[in-house]
């Protein structure tokens, strides 16, 4: 890819809307863009991608590339790779960034080797340095920060969501729709959706919520997710969460999960309760913007990350907490 131009971005699409994690993609594309004075793209897949197009114009896009085929309806790996291994040989983009959602980072390492590149895997943030992409990402449980530079053409990272706001959305952006038809053979599809079950939803998603109530090993067992935790996240109109460990005793499901290897989230405010605030946790913390911390220890890791504090036993804060709300209200 020696003429390689441009930076091309892979977005999702969920519910026939547009995907959160498409439109921070084409925040930090544009960023990267800016820094080496290319045009930004869109790759969007699907059967019909109705007014899709349009949508990632008005967050930012160059140009989309409308990849449409009847094979593309479900998100299917094979024939997501099959297209967009053909996409990128054709337009030679110099950088490909992609989501680190279950579909993309099952694509990414081998769209790679289709490609004969590199991968930058769970980066929180991508800039350019002397003409090569720069993944920053953790390393060692998320205890440190590596810098990963990509060589070769095209240079490509994974990036974890909610680790930048998408860019406001506009409807006086103007931008270039390219139809391609891939017209995949039926047998790149190895394997078959069977069956969908989705889990039922209670409340925000996590990824979508302003303030997040969140509990870990101190509050001592899985009932105060059910009463307390989720009436202070009901109050506050936001959802409840949990550390890894909550995970692990089987105290509430992973979707709760919030971590290096639960979800990423980026709330206004993250009221953390009994959470001692490991490495690994405070990974999934990139984006909030206000962590309030509940816990009995006063030297507990997560009073440094903290930008409030209370040293006391859960059981008498979060009550008298709730208790002021309702006042307030």
């Amino acid at each position: 890819m020696a003429d390689a131009k441009g930076v091309l971005v892979i977005g999702e699409q969920s519910g026939g809307q547009l995907d959160m994690t498409a439109k921070e993609l084409l925040a930090h594309g544009r960023k990267v863009a800016a820094s080496l004075n290319e045009p930004l793209s869109i790759a969007l897949l699907g059967d019909d991608l109705g007014a899709l197009p349009k949508e990632a114009i008005a967050f930012g896009a160059d140009r989309v590339f409308a990849v449409t085929d009847p094979i593309l309806k479900d998100a299917q790996p094979e024939a997501y790779l099959a297209a967009l291994a053909k996409l990128a040989k054709d337009q030679s983009p110099k950088v490909i960034l992609l989501a680190k959602t279950p579909l993309g980072s099952h694509i990414g390492p081998r769209l790679a080797f289709r490609l004969d590149s590199a991968l930058a895997q769970d980066c929180l943030e991508v800039k350019v340095d002397g003409g090569k992409l720069v993944g920053s990402r953790p390393v060692f449980g998320g205890n440190c920060m590596a810098s990963v530079a990509c060589n070769g053409l095209p240079m490509m990272a994974v990036i974890r969501a909610k680790t930048i706001d998408p860019l406001e959305r506009s409807n006086s952006r103007s931008g270039e729709v390219v139809q391609v038809k891939p017209n995949l053979d039926p047998s790149v599809v190895k394997a078959k959706v069977v069956k969908r079950v989705e889990e039922k939803q209670e409340g925000k998603r996590l990824e979508d919520a302003e303030v997040i109530v969140s509990g870990g090993r101190g509050v001592g067992g899985a009932e105060p997710f059910q009463k307390e935790l989720k009436e202070l996240a009901d109050l506050l109109g936001g959802g409840v969460s949990s550390s890894r460990a909550a995970v692990d005793i089987g105290w509430v499901p992973y979707s709760y999960q919030v971590g290096l290897t639960g979800k990423s989230v980026a709330p206004r405010v993250y009221i953390a309760v009994g959470i001692s605030g490991a490495s690994q946790h405070m990974a999934g913390l990139s984006g909030a913007k206000n962590i309030v911390a509940i816990n009995k220890d006063a030297n507990a890791n997560i009073f440094k990350e903290a930008r409030f504090g209370v040293v006391g036993e859960w059981q008498k804060v979060v009550p008298a907490l709730i208790q002021a709300i309702r006042e307030l209200k």
